[in-house]
């Protein structure tokens, strides 16, 4: 799978995801769903979220997730011209 990740640390980011993308495929051969393991991703992401930067800072980055989804920021496979 490849992927690109903008922005500062990337190489870190890259890890990081690489960490994600192994658990998540272990709980996939375990018989999960991907919805149940998205929601339950989403969950943790956000409450540790929470935890490091209050609930204000998380609620504004959440709100900006919308443009990015619209523009691709989270597609896969994605052809560019």
């Amino acid at each position: 799978m490849t992927f690109r990740i903008h922005g500062e640390d990337t190489i870190l980011n890259i890890e990081a995801l690489s960490f994600i993308i192994d658990a998540w495929e272990d709980a996939i051969c375990a018989g999960f769903e991907p919805d149940t393991l998205a929601g339950a991703s989403l969950f943790a992401a956000l409450t540790d979220l929470v935890s490091t930067y209050g609930e204000e800072e998380v609620a504004k980055m959440a709100r900006n997730l919308a443009v990015r989804i619209d523009e691709g920021a989270f597609t896969l496979d994605r052809v560019t011209q």
